[in-house]
């Protein structure tokens, strides 16, 4: 395949001749030698993105979301995030049920895969896709494996039995592990924990992503704990959606990366976010990764009286995904609570109750956001972009659909954040080397063929909270692995992706 006169990121002209699943020539007025040829006059030709941060574990293979992806210019998700997923999953450890219950509004339930190894889940990937997947052993779904919903430091044995999981799992084939340290049992790991499974990380060169302990005000402290398990192993680590005041948050960046840790993180161009409702009413003393217990004590009056007010978050949540009571999707809290005749909190409750905890939601950030600190951290050269696409519900967040669109055409043509060849730094080659994915990431000679052809003058997001499922247009052709997904804006019907192990 020759792609034709095309402009590279950093405005030299080119052909560019696919071999195969490679990148075979770079350089003008290559002869077509019998080649299927792509006029590629007036758009950009980029390496594949790669969504740092995406919830399409079982959704990937969905069509639709298929679509979003490859409309944007993906062609590498990674999965695995916020320490839940469904893999691994040893015979009777009941953790692929444990991750498909306790994130079915984040992942989705996955078509077939009920339980078993990394390797066993990334084989439902291959040539199922039109996307490549990368994963990360999830720590929630290994400690769940290990010690079920209990919420308790590990004992030496158990972190034992984590340690040789995320051995296998990294073996099987998964690019790093991801922590979720807000989220049930996650949450109630202990630096000895932490330690032993970085250490693993280290000695492998492979990174720790984590959905930090808080965000906003709180991200200091998170950040810090991450730190120190850089320090101690030696660890990669890597920071999931990291939002909040730019002139905080930069600086720790900055002062990490000036101490020699290797550091780098993902955020996405929106300044409202996406979430279980479980995480946003209920406190943390619950035991939110048991559902039926939790259930169980908010039927308890005593239980109720102690939980704490919210009144400052319901104005700010919009239901995303209600199984069972659809009518709710896409409406206010408020207006949710208004319709059912009770109060926010009441119906927080009552969804939550009726649904096994199974609701998610849409949710703004508070005020210590803002579009300046949201755009001053996309400019950090150790960030990349993800979308932390969630794409459950009739009401999703629109990032799934709009992330990478929307930071070409908002961020690079229209304010400038980025120039052209940042932008596919950002969109690729960060990622590519955070993840370890070394053969693609760049328009080179030898490097995978994954491209994506832009109108750098077109390419625009169409996805908003009230129509979050609206395709971005304006990229032209995808290749995945040199095969087109992606024609002249159409879909091919071809489903190149394959898991990257």
């Amino acid at each position: 395949m020759l792609i034709r006169g095309g402009l590279l990121a950093d405005g030299v002209r080119a052909d560019v001749r696919v071999d195969g699943d490679r990148i075979g020539q770079i350089a003008p007025d290559l002869p077509v030698d019998g080649s299927d040829v792509i006029d590629a006059g007036g758009l950009l030709v980029l390496p594949g993105f790669v969504d740092a941060h995406a919830h399409a574990d079982a959704l990937v293979l969905d069509p639709d979301v298929q679509a979003a992806l490859t409309h944007q210019g993906v062609t590498t998700v990674v999965l695995g995030q916020d320490g839940v997923s469904f893999a691994p999953s040893p015979p009777g450890s009941g953790a692929a049920e444990y991750a498909d219950r306790y994130f079915a509004a984040i992942n989705g339930s996955h078509p077939t895969f009920r339980g078993g190894s990394v390797a066993e889940l990334l084989a439902t990937y291959d040539r199922a896709t039109t996307v490549h997947t990368a994963y990360l052993v999830p720590h929630g779904t290994l400690r769940y494996a290990v010690m079920g919903a209990d919420d308790r430091p590990a004992r030496p044995d158990e972190v034992a039995a984590m340690v040789r999981l995320l051995e296998q799992g990294l073996d099987d084939g998964a690019r790093g592990m991801s922590t979720g340290l807000e989220y049930a049992p996650a949450s109630s790991a202990d630096r000895a924990e932490l330690v032993a499974l970085c250490e693993v990380l280290a000695r492998r060169h492979r990174p720790h992503v984590s959905h930090m302990r808080g965000y906003e005000d709180r991200a200091p402290a998170a950040l810090a704990e991450l730190l120190d398990l850089a320090r101690t192993t030696g660890v990669g680590t890597h920071v999931s959606h990291y939002h909040g005041p730019a002139e905080r948050l930069g600086p720790l960046v900055d002062d990490a990366l000036a101490e020699g840790l290797d550091l780098t993180f993902d955020s996405y161009p929106y300044l409202r976010g996406a979430t279980i409702l479980a995480l946003a009413a209920l406190p943390d003393w619950l035991p939110l990764a048991d559902p039926d217990r939790t259930i169980n004590l908010l039927a308890d009056p005593a239980v109720r009286s102690r939980l704490p007010p919210r009144d400052e978050v319901w104005p700010r949540v919009t239901m995303s995904w209600v199984p069972g009571a659809s009518w709710a999707e896409g409406l206010s809290l408020l207006d949710v609570a208004a319709r059912l005749g009770m109060t926010p909190a009441d119906a927080a409750l009552h969804l939550l109750v009726t649904t096994n905890l199974q609701v998610g939601c849409v949710f703004e950030q508070p005020p210590t956001n803002s579009d300046d600190s949201m755009r001053a951290l996309l400019r950090h050269p150790a960030h990349c972009a993800g979308s932390d696409g969630i794409y459950r519900g009739g009401h999703p967040h629109p990032r799934g659909w709009g992330t990478f669109a929307r930071l070409l055409g908002r961020h690079v043509r229209e304010l400038g954040d980025w120039d052209w060849p940042t932008a596919a730094q950002h969109l690729s080659t960060t990622a590519t080397r955070r993840f370890g994915l070394h053969d693609r990431g760049t328009v080179a000679t030898g490097q995978r063929a994954d491209l994506v052809l832009v109108d750098p003058a077109t390419v625009t997001d169409h996805a908003t909270y009230d129509e979050p499922r609206r395709l971005a247009t304006g990229v032209h052709a995808v290749l995945v692995d040199g095969v087109p997904a992606l024609l002249d804006g159409r879909l091919t019907g071809a489903l190149p992706g394959r898991a990257v192990r």
